[in-house]
């Protein structure tokens, strides 16, 4: 069990260096669009310290990997939740990114919100289960891709406006929110497919399954949607956004497609339901512009500063 608590730290402290490192790379490289994802990814493996970056990511993907299969669902997510703070922490000292008050307190009620779905969960009451009709998968799945793609091309056509004030990100966050939640879907059905003692079975019905096809295209799309924004805005709060609607349509989509019912016990349902409505509602209320140099807002550093 120490070995996953160990993983889980691990994991935190290389995905929050990798979106770190990867934010410094995007800010000395040229504007990428998603209009040439080719020459966007191209242009992507020559920087070196993207590459590294990169790296950090799969190091705690794989970290992640090993820690649910070490500790039990709560404690896991419990811990690996803690990773937005540690990204804070580090876009504020490395970055210099500094977050509104109103941001700050949306930040953490979306770390309350995702506790609170947290602590709703129980491994030995909650019912587990990893196959779905794939009927039922692509009726979730595809609406889901559609949607977040659908965001993106809108959150980009109102940047593109004169005189717009610049965008905080959100609809970003949101956007490629919604592929990272698709993707998590399609990698807890592999996982319901995968029989260790049975390697070619298992890549046989892989490959007559919706998974695989599904998983590179949010795979690669996510890849240029995300990296297209992390560049323009700030990844102390695109990060989280992206983060948290990825767990809410995981945890809301999984429900219904994988026929996971709800907790049965009074208090555990209301964490969870109320969970989900705090972080919808935070999700709805961030800014979604940053202030123009001629109504600059509050940091909370600047009101802790100033005179009563």
């Amino acid at each position: 069990m120490w070995w996953g608590v160990i993983a889980a730290l691990l994991a935190n402290a290389f995905i929050s260096t990798g979106f770190v490192l990867e934010k410094q790379a995007l800010t000395k490289l040229p504007a990428l669009t998603v209009r040439r994802p080719g020459a966007m990814i191209g242009t992507l493996i020559r920087s070196p310290l993207w590459a590294v970056g990169c790296a950090c990511l799969a190091l705690g993907f794989a970290a992640q990997m090993i820690t649910y299969g070490t500790l039990p669902l709560a404690a896991a997510q419990g811990i690996l939740v803690s990773g937005l703070v540690l990204l804070l922490l580090l876009s504020s000292r490395i970055l210099g990114e500094r977050l509104t008050s109103r941001e700050w307190i949306g930040i953490t009620a979306i770390l309350l919100s995702l506790g609170m779905i947290v602590a709703s969960l129980d491994q030995e009451a909650d019912h587990v289960s990893k196959s779905a009709p794939t009927v039922d998968f692509l009726q979730i799945a595809l609406p889901s891709l559609a949607a977040g793609v659908w965001l993106y091309v809108v959150a980009e056509q109102r940047r593109r406006r004169r005189h717009r004030a610049p965008t905080t990100g959100i609809s970003y966050g949101i956007a490629v929110g919604f592929l990272y939640g698709v993707s998590s879907l399609t990698i807890k059905g592999l996982s319901g497919l995968t029989d260790t003692g049975d390697l070619g079975g298992t890549v046989t019905r892989a490959l007559q399954s919706p998974y695989p096809y599904v998983l590179c295209f949010t795979g690669a799309a996510g890849l240029v949607l995300s990296q297209a924004a992390l560049q323009r805005c700030r990844a102390s709060l695109i990060v989280p956004v992206c983060t948290t609607t990825n767990s809410l349509h995981a945890i809301i989509a999984g429900t219904i497609v994988f026929n996971e019912p709800l907790p049965d016990d009074p208090l555990r349902m209301a964490l969870r339901l109320g969970g989900i409505v705090l972080a919808v509602s935070v999700l709805l209320a961030l800014p979604r512009h940053d202030p123009t140099p001629e109504e600059p807002q509050k940091t909370a550093q600047d009101v802790e500063e100033s005179p009563a």
